[in-house]
């Protein structure tokens, strides 16, 4: 069964919003479990999210994170070369 990009979309932002005010940056896992979607099928949802400029992918070559774009202490410093 496919997933519903809007309704997933929506339960993304929604968790990220309940969640915003102790975290500005998601593992993929917690994103897919704020869906409650098998991770190729989240993946899809979240590179499409990434596309259209709501999330923004972050990582420091260890970890992987993905936030609200301009949200978040490292928004102010990913326009500075």
């Amino acid at each position: 069964m496919a997933l519903d990009y809007e309704e997933c979309k929506q339960k993304v932002l929604d968790g990220i919003e309940k969640k915003s005010k102790s975290k500005s940056k998601f593992y993929f896992s917690d994103l897919a479990k704020m869906m409650d979607a098998k991770p190729r099928e989240a993946k899809k949802i979240v590179t499409q999210m990434v596309e259209e400029g709501i999330l923004v992918f972050w990582s420091s070559g260890s970890t992987s994170m993905y936030g609200l774009k301009g949200a978040g202490k490292q928004s102010a410093a990913e326009h500075e070369e």
